[in-house]
Order: C-alpha cells, then sequence, then structure tokens
C-alpha cells in the first residue's frame, strides 16, 4: 500500500498588491502557519505544502500548471486571505486538472473587539475573499469541496483529511491499470460497460488476458518457491489439517500457493493493481483462485469477480483511501437475507472476501465450489468486526457512470455457521432492509460492491465529486419518495 505522507496537497493563498507589503508578509506568515499545522495533523494524511501567496494573474497561471504537473501533488487546497479579485484566477483555474478544496477560514478565530481598526479589516477578508473567488469557481463549473470553519479546529481538520484521502484515491484511479483474465460472466449485465469511457472519466485502463497467459505463469513457479509460501500460510492461518504437509489435500495447498505466486508475478510484471477473473473461464488452472485473491487484496490490489472490472478498480481505490486507517476494506456481494424480526444481510461470495475484514486469524480450509468445474478450492474463512460500514457499488447508467452507497451496521450472526465455507460479513442496511434494498435496487445497483469499515460517506462523496460523478447515498434519513424523487431530479440534470 502506498504512503499516502509521501503525496502533497499545495495550500494556495490568494490576495492582491492594494494592501502593501506589510500586509503581504503577514498573509504569508499566516499562511505559513497554518499550512504547516494542517501538516503535522494526524488527521489529514499527506503532506501540506504552503506555496506563495498569489497576487497576479501570471502568477496563479504558474502555480495552476506546476500542481497538474507535479506527480506528487494531490490537489490544491485554496483560501483568500484578502480579497483577491476573482478575474486574475479565470486564467489559472482553466489550467488546473488536480483537484481542488476551497477552505473557508481566517487567521484569528475571535474578533479583537477593542482593537479592532481598519488595518486589521483589510488584512482580514476571508469572508468576502473567499466568496469572490468562490463566484469565479462556480461559474467555471469545477468541481470541489468547500470547507468552513477556522484552520485550527478539529473538525476542519477531519473534513481536508476526507478530501485528501478522495484526491489521493484520485491520483491512483488515473494511473491504475486492471487485469482481466478471461471475459465477464456470460449473460450478465451490470458487470459490462464502456471501458474507454470508463477510462475518460476515472483515468484507469483495462486490459484483457487469456487464462493460459496465467496459467503459463503459474506453471514456471518453480517448488522452493511453493514451499516458501506453504509455510507462510501454514503461519499465517490456522490451516485446516487435511491441508497440512502429509494430509490427504496438501496438494491443493501448492496448488494455490502456485496461482498466487504465479498471480502476483503477472502482475507486478505488468504494473496492474487491479484484477478480475470469472469461474467460467480456468483453461490451465487446477482451481478458482482463493486464497491467492483473498491474499493479494490484502496486500492493497483491487478484484473483482466474473470480471467485475469497475468493482475491481473500485476497490483499489478505497484500499488506496484507506491506507493508514484502521479497519479493512474488500470486495463484496448482497448474498442472502434474513427476512424476520431482525432483518440482515449476509454478505459473502464464492470465494474472494478480504482477509484485512476478518475479526479474528482465519482458517484456511477447502471444501466444493459447485460451480466452474475444477478441483476444490482452498480458501480463508473468517467472520468480519461489528461495527459502521459502507458499501459502495459503481454502475453505468447509458452515458454517465453513478455511484450507489448504503450506511451499513455489522453485527454478528445469530448462530454459528457451521457449514459456511466461505468468508463473510452480516449487516443491517441503514435506514432498514425493506427501504435500503428498495432504493438500491430502484437506483440500479449492483450485486457487487465495495465493503469497508474504515471509509465513510464523505470519503466517497468526495470522491465522486472530484469524478464529477453523480453520487445517491442510502443513510438513516432515506425515505423512498424522497430517494426517487432525486432519481427523477438526476435524469433531467444529468441529461
Amino acid at each position: 500500500m502506498p504512503d499516502l505522507k509521501t503525496l502533497e496537497a499545495w495550500f494556495v493563498t490568494g490576495s492582491q498588491h492594494l494592501y502593501g507589503d506589510a500586509t503581504l508578509r503577514a498573509v504569508l506568515a499566516h499562511s505559513n502557519e497554518i499550512a504547516a499545522a494542517l501538516s503535522r495533523s494526524h488527521q489529514i494524511p499527506v503532506q501540506v505544502v504552503a506555496k506563495p501567496v498569489l497576487t497576479t494573474p501570471d502568477a496563479i497561471r504558474d502555480l495552476c500548471s506546476e500542481a497538474s504537473a507535479s506527480r506528487n501533488c494531490i490537489g490544491v487546497i485554496a483560501w483568500m486571505h484578502t480579497f483577491s479579485p476573482a478575474k486574475m484566477w479565470l486564467g489559472g483555474l482553466r489550467t488546473l486538472t488536480k483537484p481542488m478544496v476551497h477552505l473557508h477560514t481566517q487567521y484569528n478565530a475571535d474578533l479583537p473587539w477593542d482593537t479592532i481598526d481598519m488595518d486589521f479589516m483589510n488584512l482580514n477578508q476571508s469572508a468576502h475573499g473567499d466568496r469572490e473567488f468562490g463566484f469565479m469557481v462556480t461559474r467555471l463549473g469545477i468541481n470541489r469541496k468547500v470547507v468552513v470553519g477556522h484552520w485550527a479546529d478539529p473538525e476542519v481538520h477531519r473534513q481536508l483529511g476526507a478530501w485528501s484521502r478522495a484526491a489521493a484515491g484520485w491520483r491512483e484511479s488515473q494511473q491504475l491499470k486492471v487485469a482481466r483474465f478471461g471475459d465477464n460472466m456470460r449473460e450478465v449485465a451490470v458487470t459490462e460497460g464502456d471501458k474507454v469511457e470508463a477510462q475518460m472519466r476515472f483515468g484507469y485502463s483495462v486490459s484483457g488476458f487469456g487464462v493460459s497467459e496465467l496459467a503459463c505463469a503459474v506453471q514456471q513457479v518453480s517448488d522452493a518457491e511453493t514451499d516458501r509460501l506453504v509455510e507462510e500460510y501454514e503461519e499465517c492461518y490456522r490451516v485446516d489439517e487435511s491441508l497440512r504437509r502429509g494430509g490427504p489435500r496438501h496438494n491443493a495447498l501448492r496448488d494455490s500457493a502456485r496461482i498466487e505466486l504465479g498471480l502476483r508475478g503477472f502482475l507486478e510484471a505488468g504494473g496492474f493493481r487491479a484484477f478480475t477473473d470469472t469461474f467460467q473461464d480456468l483453461p490451465g488452472l487446477n482451481q478458482l483462485p482463493g486464497i491467492s485473491v483473498q491474499r493479494l487484496m490484502a496486500d492493497g490490489y483491487g478484484f473483482g469477480a466474473e470480471g467485475d472490472w469497475k468493482t475491481a478498480a473500485l476497490v483499489r481505490t478505497m484500499k488506496v483511501m484507506s491506507s493508514g486507517m484502521t479497519g479493512g476494506t474488500s470486495f463484496m456481494e448482497d448474498y442472502t437475507y434474513q427476512f424476520n424480526h431482525s432483518h440482515r444481510v449476509l454478505g459473502a461470495h464464492m470465494l474472494e472476501i478480504c482477509p484485512t475484514i476478518a475479526a479474528e486469524r482465519p482458517t484456511a480450509e477447502i471444501h466444493p465450489l459447485s460451480i466452474g468445474g475444477r478441483s476444490d478450492p482452498v480458501r480463508l474463512v473468517f467472520t468480519a468486526p461489528s461495527g459502521p460500514a459502507i458499501v459502495a457499488s459503481i454502475v453505468q447508467i447509458g452515458d454517465r457512470f453513478r455511484m450507489i452507497l448504503n450506511e451499513i451496521d455489522v453485527v454478528q450472526p445469530d448462530r454459528p455457521l457451521p457449514k459456511l465455507p466461505v468468508a463473510r460479513a452480516v449487516w443491517v442496511p441503514r435506514p432498514n432492509l425493506q427501504i435500503a434494498a428498495a432504493a438500491w435496487i430502484y437506483a440500479g445497483g449492483a450485486h457487487h460492491t465495495g465493503f469497508s469499515q474504515s471509509l465513510t460517506t464523505e470519503h466517497m462523496e468526495d470522491f465522486a465529486g472530484i469524478a464529477g460523478m453523480e453520487f445517491l447515498c442510502i443513510d438513516s434519513d432515506t425515505k423512498l419518495r424522497d430517494f426517487r424523487n432525486e432519481l427523477r431530479w438526476n435524469e433531467a440534470a444529468y441529461s
């Protein structure tokens, strides 16, 4: 996973020469102090780098061009300390290709009632300087987040931290490469889509490969490499006795290790950070990848089953956004319901749930899959811990992409699941199962999702805003009539 502290958010302060050199020196000192405080904040995962105070159209244009070209700059935090006539910003903002957050703050938290004079008023003009700037950004139609409050307030740090994680995810999306082994599951609609349009919108590229190419990489794995990985399995997990050395199914564990090594090597060699497979296309592989996919996700790779490249890219982006946070992120699927007094969702998949969401040490087990026509696959089995979480889906609705998100509360199963041979999470959707499921279906949400117990609605909404993507949230306040009206209004807004 990337270290987000190697990335930078540029702190950009606007002013003008009208107020004289003394005022501009004070503006620069205040700007540097604020940027340093934000960079030290534990809630902001990236470096906040102070830039020179901008007072001319040429300086603004140069800064925006430099930010757009910088590999480490994830975006710009803009603040107008004094009044900064916004026509100066027009040319620069047109060239800015990085995300922007508008911080509406001021240096002082309190007004000095007994001493306030015109020198103070000329220096501390954010209240109307930021409104002038905001007009121009709105007029240009630029997507941005607006954060209001004093720069030392922890709530301001939290909001800037959420935006910076979304901006880091956007940076990852711009350079992400997704590998598809085989095609989509046949006759499935929601996992299809326009890969060219996705690259135009999100930046990531999707490349297809025959499973035979992966099988060739698996065949090249040596016995010594396989032995070492099997030992790692036995150290990291509670391995079923049948899979241990001398056990009747030990060769299946070795096959799984070979698949992981071949798959990992293939992805690393091609610079891929997300991938898909499908149980309908497995020539040359003894089993559908299970534990290998789970372990690669635990190392930060994105994954989508049955060729679902949109979810694979989403999971990788969410992994990057959540780097360094507590709680895990995984590929997920709403699998089945409990419809009695405790309405709940059992989330799982055939094999591929990430062990970063495990409540305890996973068990490595082998069971029949009853689908795919291959040998029984090895997989990690566990249950996710209780707590708040989100599930998010990106679908293509005609000529646009839509993100649907449901806030959920993960709970423990009512009773043990001794015969369920897969990793799982059980949750109660907000506001309840009936409304959440109906809203999801009205919105066209997919059955595959990105699940996270670290990210929040704010992180994903910020990402959708940066991407210029439609965003729909299903939470405790959702009412179906209002939600369906929102869908109708969005059709008009995006047409």
